[in-house]
This record gives structure tokens, sequence and C-alpha cells, in this order.
């Protein structure tokens, strides 16, 4: 009969388990472990696998047969150590066999990180403050504006470059007098919109007529994605070689005719244009709500987390950002002496963010198991469905993708569906300031 494993907690998330091995456990598995092994080995005098013991272990030691019972046994013993104690493990455990005590059982000692044991409260009915899915008739105009503006025709015109405009050019962006990667085109179709380039790229276009050519000054934002050029001034030198405007369609039912019902009219159109713009704020808003929700939801509940999942998220997260840089042609350490940052700096700051995201998926995980959260069968199809859709691939190309990958598809459905389910047993109450008024 097995004895009961010892607990002792290191810390709050990480326990030192000394589990026992008894001989009623060892000795069936010491068997088992004979029977495989002599299969393999010849022993003058028998025939392949009918060797008795005794002359197993004269020649090849019994060391072999203990590690194999070992084997057999202690991941059987160490899952019960886990059950019998509600521990809940987020790694892999490192073993190590005690040393042996006369009367006392083999003993392994296992040490894990396990999942903290806490109180869930407050999170049923979190307060949170939504906004209107209602589309005004400004937004709806402005929509159906950017349709035109999408199904226009590039005519020339004999006018200076207006907002709006499409012009060919060539550039030839310098830093310091030094040329950089991406700031150069020839015979370049380019419409001139300002939110479309850095600060004063538009604008320094604007007014230029076909043959001329100028400099102009434009200066990369502090947090542009290329880190290279954050916050740093250009000089473009800019060519226009000739000047189109978009001619815009009629807004009229041959327009709406455009957008796939034959049936269709202006009205048919723009019904249907608002009802995807409503979608599409109710989406919005759902993202922006689960923000909040998970922010207050980590902000009333305080508990110890498995350095171990800290510092693998950390290091997720530093890969994503080295992975980053090195797309954007630039090394790990010149970005480091860019930002005036050590290694030790930003580690820290993923740190930070890899605590939140751990307490984060700790708690949904717990409302999941609270409340009998599960991915069902049609979930699951629901989400390869999905899959096979978004990469045109077969049901059976999308199984095969995701054979390595299988719980975690599982572990993102639950998630998904808890935050759905802490959304929807939330308390929401609409804005009236930001209210859109309906058409």
């Amino acid at each position: 009969m097995s004895t009961a494993a010892i607990v002792k907690f290191l810390d709050p998330t990480q326990v030192e388990l000394e589990i026992p091995i008894s001989e009623e456990e060892l000795g069936p598995a010491r068997d088992r472990a004979f029977k495989a092994l002599v299969k393999n080995v010849k022993i003058p005098g028998f025939r392949p696998g009918k060797a008795p013991r005794k002359f197993f272990e004269a020649q090849y030691g019994t060391q072999a047969i203990e590690e194999r019972a070992m084997d057999a046994v202690v991941p059987t013993a160490y899952t019960r150590a886990l059950q019998e104690n509600d521990l809940d493990p987020v790694d892999q455990p490192q073993m190590e066999l005690m040393p042996e005590e006369e009367g006392q059982p083999l003993r392994v000692r296992a040490t894990v990180y396990v999942r903290p044991q806490f109180e869930l409260k407050d999170y049923k009915g979190i307060a949170l403050e939504g906004t209107s899915s209602a589309v005004s008739d400004d937004e709806l105009e402005s929509a159906l504006q950017h349709l035109r503006e999408d199904q226009g025709t590039l005519v020339p015109v004999e006018r200076p470059v207006a907002l709006g405009d499409t012009p060919t050019i060539d550039y030839l962006g310098k830093i310091d007098g030094v040329a950089f990667d991406g700031g150069t085109a020839e015979s370049q179709p380019t419409k001139i919109v300002e939110e479309g380039f850095i600060p004063g790229f538009a604008s320094g276009i604007v007014g230029m007529t076909a043959g001329e050519t100028k400099d102009i000054e434009a200066h990369f934002p502090e947090d542009y994605n290329a880190p290279q050029l954050a916050g740093k001034t250009a000089i473009f030198t800019i060519k226009v070689h000739e000047n189109k405007a978009s001619e815009l369609p009629e807004l009229d039912d041959e327009f709406a005719k455009r957008f796939g019902r034959e049936d269709g009219t202006l009205q048919t159109l723009r019904d249907d244009l608002r009802g995807r713009l409503e979608m599409q704020k109710k989406q919005n808003q759902r993202r922006a709500l689960t923000s909040v929700l998970l922010e207050k939801l980590m902000a009333a509940h305080e508990f110890a987390l498995p350095s171990v999942l800290v510092d693998r998220e950390a290091e997720n997260l530093a890969t994503e950002a080295r992975s980053y840089i090195e797309r954007a042609g630039l090394t790990w350490e010149t970005y480091l002496e860019q930002q005036g940052k050590t290694q030790d700096d930003v580690m820290a700051e993923y740190r930070v963010e890899g605590e939140k995201r751990v307490k984060g998926s700790l708690l949904v995980e717990a409302v999941a198991k609270v409340e009998s959260i599960t991915a069902t069968n049609a979930d699951i199809e629901a989400e390869i469905a999905q899959l096979s859709r978004q990469y045109q691939q077969p049901r059976e190309a999308i199984l095969e993708m995701l054979r390595a990958n299988f719980n975690a598809l599982v572990d993102g459905i639950v998630r998904t569906k808890t935050v759905e389910w802490l959304l929807d047993h939330a308390t929401i109450t609409e804005s009236e300031a930001t209210n859109a008024s309906p058409a």
C-alpha cells in the first residue's frame, strides 16, 4: 500500500513533494521490466527471452531493471500525489531519487511550480461603460463617400496638386544628407492624403505642378515603426511628373448594383452598409470592453504568480521584439543602443507585461473552471472550419497543421468563450455622451 506524499511549499507557487515508492508498486514493475529487457539480450544456454532472472542479473546486474521499473512507477506516483493534494502543475517537475534510509521505502523528490490557489471574487456583474452601436447619418454618408472614392476613375488634371489627388512622383529621402532604405521611388503614383504619410510629406507636395522639383521637410514620429528612423527629420527631393484626380461615380441605383445585388438600389446599399457599420462598431466595442473587463478583474485579485510562467512570457515577448527589429533591418544591439537601454532594462519591461498576461490568463482559466466552460466538439469543428476558410486548406490539412498545437487550440477556444461569458454577465451601461443618432 502506498504512503501519502509529504508536501512542502517553497513559496506560494512552488512545492516540493517527497513521494514514497512502495514495494507493492515496485515489485510488479520490476517483473515487467525484466520481461521486457530479457527479450533483447543473449544469455548462453537460453533462448532469447527465456533466461531466468537470476542469470540475467548475474550477467547484466540489477540497475537496468531498477531504472526501467522506476521510469514506469514514478510518473503514476507523481500524478497520484498531485491529485491527492489538489495541486495543478504549470511546468515539468525536477525529479531526484532521495538517499535510502533503513526501514523507509524508496522516495522521490519532485520540485514543481503549481497554479496559485486563490478565491475568485467580483467576477460577475463587472461594471463597464460602453458606447452606442447606432450609426449616425454623417457616418453613413462618410462611408458611402469612401465607396465612391474606391470606385473612382483617375483622370489627368491641369492644375496644382491638391489633397486627394494622385500625382506620379519621384522622391528621394535623406537624413543628415544620407539616403535611407524605403525612402526612394521613381514614377510612383501616390495618393496625397495626410494620414497616409509622415507629417510634412503630403502637405509639402500640395501645390506642386507637373514638371516641378523641390525639397520638402518631413518628420518621423517618435513611435515610428522603424526604430532607426523614429524621431528623425528627413529632406525629400520631390519631382512631379503628372497629376491626376479621381472622377467619382454618381451616387444612384446603378452605383449600388456594383456591390453584388442585381436588384440593388441606393436605399438597399444604404441599409446594408448601415448594418455592416453597426456590426463593426459592436465588434470594436466588444474588444474595448474586453480590455477594461480584464483590467478590472485583475485589479480585484492579488495572488502570487509562478515565476516560470512570467519568465516564459517575457522571453516570448523578447523573441517577438527581436524578430520585429530584425525585420526592420536593425540589429538588436543597435536597437538597444538607440533606445538608451540595456538588455536587463527591456527584460524588466517585458516581465511587467508578462506578469499582466499570466495573471489575466490564470483568472480567465479559474472562471472557466468554476463555471464549467469547455470547448465542445462543435466549438472545435467550427474553429477548424474557420481556419480552413482563412487558409484555404482542406480540413485534413488543418488538422495536420494543428497536430502539435491542438491543446493550444482548445485552450484558445475556452479562453474566448470565458471572456464572452464574462462580458455577457457584466453590467454594461451606455455612455450618453457618445451616442450616435440613428438615421
